[in-house]
C-alpha cells in the first residue's frame, strides 16, 4: 500500500477515489452515475465512493462523495444523506478475498461489455500498441457470466471467485471490476481493458485476430509499474486539469 493510501491518510484516499472516477468517466468508461471505486481502510473497513443528494454523475465525483463502510455486512446510515452503492457486496467480497488487493474499481465500459457479448474474448492480439494490455490478456481476463447487479454476499463471492487472482474480470452484460495495490493501478488496468477490447472489437469486426506470435512476446519488455502506472495516471489527471474537471 502506498503512502498518499495508508490509513492514516483518509484525505488523500478520497481524493484518490474522486480523481479515479473522473478519469473513468472522462476516458468513457462510465455511463452517467454507473460505476465506484473502493479503498481498503483500517479496522476492517473500506473507503467507497457512494450516492448523495447532489449527485451529478462520476465524472462530477468530489472526495466528499466518498465514505467508510465496514467491510463485513450492510453499511448502515452515513452522513449527510449519502448512501452506500448498491453493489457494496462486490467490492467487499473482493477485497475479502484478495489481501494484496487495496483497491477495487466497478465501471461499464461499453467496448470490454459489446467485444464479450459479441463472443470476442479479450485476447493478446497487440504487442507494443498496449503492452500492459496484452500481458493482462496472456494471463486470461476471466468472465462472470451472470448479468445481474451484484447486490448481496452471495453474488460479490460468486464475482471473486470468477475473478480469482487475475487483475481485471469482466461482469457479462454488465461492466468489469479491476483490482490493484492502488487507486492508480486498478483504473489504469480497467483503461488497459477497455482499449483491448476496442481493438478487438474494430478487428473482430472483418475476422476473428490471431494473437501475437510467441516470438514477439518474448521481445517485449516488462516497462514497470512507473510507466504502466504512474505515468498513465498522471497523463490522466493532467487531460482533467485541461478540461477543468479536476476535483476541489
Amino acid at each position: 500500500m502506498t503512502h498518499v493510501e495508508s490509513p492514516g491518510s483518509p484525505l488523500a484516499a478520497e481524493r484518490l477515489i474522486a480523481l479515479g472516477c473522473r478519469i473513468l468517466a472522462h476516458q468513457g468508461l462510465a455511463e452517467d452515475v454507473l460505476g465506484h471505486i473502493s479503498v481498503r481502510d483500517a479496522d476492517d473497513t473500506l473507503r467507497v465512493r457512494c450516492r448523495g443528494p447532489r449527485e451529478r454523475g462520476l465524472l462530477f465525483t468530489e472526495p466528499a462523495d466518498t465514505h467508510r463502510v465496514p467491510l463485513e455486512g450492510p453499511p448502515g446510515p452515513l452522513r449527510d444523506g449519502y448512501r452506500a452503492p448498491n453493489e457494496l457486496p462486490l467490492h467487499q467480497e473482493v477485497l475479502k478475498a484478495r489481501p494484496e488487493v487495496n483497491a477495487v474499481v466497478h465501471v461499464h465500459p461499453p467496448y470490454v461489455v459489446a467485444a464479450d457479448l459479441a463472443g470476442l474474448a479479450l485476447r493478446p492480439i497487440v504487442g507494443a500498441y498496449n503492452i500492459p494490455a496484452m500481458r493482462m490478456a496472456l494471463e486470461g481476463i476471466p468472465v462472470y457470466p451472470r448479468g445481474v447487479l451484484i447486490t448481496r454476499e452471495a453474488l460479490g463471492k460468486e464475482v471473486a471467485a470468477a475473478v480469482g487472482d487475475r487483475p481485471v474480470g469482466i461482469l457479462r452484460g454488465h461492466g468489469i471490476v479491476a483490482t490493484g495495490r492502488t487507486v492508480q493501478q486498478a483504473v489504469v488496468r480497467a483503461l488497459n481493458a477497455e482499449a483491448l477490447a476496442r481493438i478487438t472489437l474494430a478487428a473482430g469486426a472483418h475476422r476473428v485476430p490471431p494473437v501475437l506470435p510467441e516470438t514477439d512476446i518474448a521481445e517485449l519488455p516488462d516497462l514497470g509499474g512507473g510507466f504502466n502506472d504512474d505515468l498513465v495516471w498522471r497523463s490522466n489527471t493532467a487531460k482533467l486539469e485541461h478540461a477543468g474537471l479536476t476535483p476541489r
